[in-house]
């Protein structure tokens, strides 16, 4: 009827009633998120070390969440791998077994290497163009790093390396993915008693693999970087696993 309310409309209002009712849940999802991606950032970057217990009072007062909206930040981040739950005990940053070390490389390998292969030979797009500048970015910044001899920035320079492999590919998902993998196996250097050992090396190879990248040679670029996690996974599983023997 003209002008009256059909049961077509009834039906589609009583579908947006019903999701007005989920508006509260929709935004402490969104907090939630924005706070794991925060937290995720900061284990990355090295602030939190495995083992260490994160308190919901000091985050939540400093972040200035609710403690549910903490819990499921710390469920999202649980789900992650990055941190574990015991029970009477809160919530902990975990501590990467060998194993878990020896998936992550093979991960990182398969989307790396893809990244890099699915460009093909120059010239780059405008968004390839940026995503290589990022890497020499990285590269810049670890170089500064090692001559400052701050190993800390040197470990997160290198992270934001590969972060920046994984953007060549242009794929959020990828990039999410990547963003837990490699805060992961972040969690592996803490344990290291000496990341100059870990990174130093790989500067120079750093810089080799976005020359290549910079001159249009993603074939060169994807054979360094190959063998370059292959060397690096042989290298940090060995010390890493010696490492755990001993504690």
């Amino acid at each position: 009827m003209a002008g009256g309310v059909t049961k077509n409309d009834q039906r589609r209002l009583a579908e947006v009633s019903g999701l007005e009712t989920d508006r509260a849940l929709l935004g402490r999802s969104s907090t939630a998120e924005r706070v794991a991606a925060i937290l995720r950032d900061r284990i990355a970057e090295g602030y939190f070390p495995p083992g260490a217990r994160l308190s919901e009072e000091s985050i939540g007062g400093a972040l200035g969440v609710s403690r549910n909206t903490l819990r499921e930040a710390f469920r999202l981040l649980t789900h992650e791998r990055l941190l574990v739950h015991e029970l009477n005990r809160g919530v902990f940053v975990r501590v990467v077994t060998v194993e878990d070390l020896e998936d992550i490389y093979r991960v990182r390998s398969l989307v790396e290497c893809a990244a890099v292969r699915g460009l093909g030979q120059g010239p780059y797009g405008a968004r390839t163009v940026a995503a290589v500048e990022a890497i020499e970015a990285a590269v810049r910044a670890g170089e500064t790093a090692s001559a400052e001899r701050s190993w800390q920035d040197l470990s997160t320079a290198n992270i934001r390396f590969h972060q920046a492999v994984v953007a060549l590919a242009g794929s959020p998902r990828t990039d999410e993915l990547m963003r837990g993998v490699l805060a992961e196996l972040r969690l592996v250097f803490h344990v290291m008693d000496d990341p100059r050992r870990f990174h130093a090396p790989y500067l120079t190879r750093n810089r080799q693999i976005v020359e290549a990248l910079q001159a249009g040679d993603a074939a060169e670029a994807e054979r360094l970087l190959s063998a370059y996690l292959e060397d690096s996974r042989t290298q940090l599983s060995g010390a890493y696993a010696q490492r755990i023997a001993e504690e």
